[in-house]
């Protein structure tokens, strides 16, 4: 047995079961507020919401809810980060910011610039950590910990404009990577620094047989990808008779279900899957025990939390919210309900929405799921069809036809003079559409009653198309959205739905 590996493996099994005394989530979240709050005071923002006299108040929470506005990208940008790329310090948080990740989410087609601070970054290294800790819980060999990490992310070539630096957040992150991790960082400095995609994953597949790999963390649909150029130029049968040691894939971004019969057929060996919550915006929940289907929120690492019920009361038809939408803090939180996400952070940014919808498991203990977006989020005629309903039919629907879905989007569509759901199925192995409809359509009713009920009376009809795998990934590209942590839209509406019809005629 490998010393290292064993003394790594030793610490990490030690680590995770140390037992601290027990806080709620709500004790940790006042005290980061009060913290945020604390540093941000003397800044642009802090002085217009006056954050001194909040924090005197009797009940500072309560205080930032009725004083602070809701803010989305647009908002918050036209009237605070702006100043920042324009280089002015003390904004929306102390000093000049340097970095800042481009996101464009899923939805949006100009790139956002989010703030991300050296508070940030030492947040993202400190969740990663806490991470890489509970890999003590799981059973793996101690040589899994002397084996190559493969971060498959963002090119750490940022770019520089005057004083700040720009680009994909992991790239931000993995280009401050500790010395002692580089010995066991793949793909490597030089690679890592590549901005086209197509170029990254043909030069890690080259490389691919002089490492030995035992942990991967990525997007999912990227990580396919690399997966299926390695075994086709390697004429494989799977990755692990390249591989040997892989046994852990952490990933993130989107729901992993839709990929997981894809996966199974890369590996011989068992591998392990660890889901986790990263974002341009921080790192928020991640896996914390094997077996589980619900991540643990991070409470205590520079980011508070509020939570509006994702309803109609809240939200209108296309996933704005509405002027009179009220937030709750956790401890108010219920189980089994929708909430859409409010952050403020280390980044200076401030009951911000960052357009995720996320359902409790278990409150007390901050355990959560990822159900969706708020413009993700089909309702037509009151259909209420989050991202999670249609994983769960997509999920069935493959097990049924035993076939690969990774990729799939659904739009609304005018039928008959109410409307019609029409779903495009990626997969490049023929099936009968006529049954793939009406298992997706059967299935959405047994998991969404208001879905059901519609589909009696205004939701006429349900369309399938089924389109090749690649079409997918040749339209992000097309888009300018390939690699990193870039994810096809499960919804699409209006003119990116239009974009999308007239990349398929120009296919057919």
């Amino acid at each position: 047995m490998p010393l290292l590996g064993a003394v790594i493996k030793q610490g990490l099994k030690l680590s995770s079961q140390i037992r601290l005394r027990f806080r709620s989530p709500a004790y940790y979240q006042k005290k980061e507020l009060r913290n945020l709050m604390k540093k941000a005071e003397n800044t642009a923002f802090g002085k217009k919401f006056n954050f001194s006299s909040i924090l005197a108040s009797p009940d500072p929470v309560s205080e930032f809810q009725d004083n602070v506005p809701i803010y989305n990208y647009n908002s918050i940008f036209e009237e605070w980060w702006h100043r920042c790329l324009a280089e002015e310090k003390d904004v929306c948080w102390p000093g000049h910011v340097k970095y800042f990740a481009l996101s464009s989410g899923t939805s949006e087609a100009a790139s956002k610039h989010i703030p991300v601070t050296s508070e940030m970054v030492k947040s993202l290294r400190k969740a990663s950590i806490r991470q890489i800790i509970t890999l003590g819980k799981y059973d793996l060999p101690a040589s899994t910990f002397e084996k190559g990490i493969l971060w498959l992310g963002g090119s750490t070539d940022l770019k520089r404009h005057g004083g700040y630096y720009e680009g994909d957040v992991s790239g931000i992150s993995a280009r401050r990577t500790p010395i002692w991790f580089q010995k066991y960082y793949k793909p490597g400095k030089k690679i890592s620094k590549e901005k086209d995609w197509n170029i990254k994953l043909e030069e890690i597949t080259k490389e691919a047989h002089k490492w030995d790999i035992g942990i991967i963390t990525g997007v999912p649909s990227w990580v396919q990808l690399l997966m299926e150029k390695i075994i086709a130029h390697y004429k494989l049968k799977t990755i692990h008779d390249i591989w040997p040691n892989l046994r852990v894939y952490a990933h993130g971004g989107v729901s992993f279900e839709p990929y997981r019969k894809g996966f199974d057929r890369f590996f011989s060996e068992k591998v392990h899957f660890i889901e986790m919550y990263p974002a341009s915006e921080g790192f928020f929940a991640f896996q914390y025990e094997p077996n589980v289907h619900y991540m643990k929120l991070i409470v205590d690492n520079g980011i508070f939390y509020e939570f509006i019920p994702f309803n109609d009361e809240n939200f209108d038809s296309a996933g704005e919210v509405r002027p009179t939408a009220k937030a709750v803090t956790i401890e108010k939180a219920e189980n089994n309900k929708d909430y859409a996400l409010l952050l403020s952070t280390c980044a200076g940014a401030w009951r911000y929405m960052i357009g995720d919808v996320i359902r409790f498991v278990d409150v007390e203990h901050a355990n959560i799921i990822i159900s969706g977006r708020t413009k993700h989020f089909l309702s037509l005629v009151g259909e209420h069809l989050s991202v999670d309903n249609m994983n769960k039919a997509i999920e069935h629907l493959s097990q049924v036809l035993d076939i690969e879905i990774p990729e799939y989007m659904v739009t609304g569509i005018p039928y008959e003079g109410t409307f019609a759901h029409q779903w495009y199925l990626g997969t490049n192995k023929a099936f009968d559409v006529d049954k793939a409809r009406k298992i997706l359509d059967d299935k959405l009713k047994e998991v969404n009653d208001d879905y059901a009920v519609e589909r009696i009376s205004a939701l006429k009809d349900v369309f399938v198309q089924a389109v090749p795998s690649e079409y997918f990934y040749e339209f992000m590209t097309q888009k300018g959205k390939m690699g990193g942590q870039n994810k096809f839209p499960r919804v699409m509406k209006s003119t990116q739905a239009e974009e999308w019809k007239s990349f398929l005629a120009g296919k057919i």
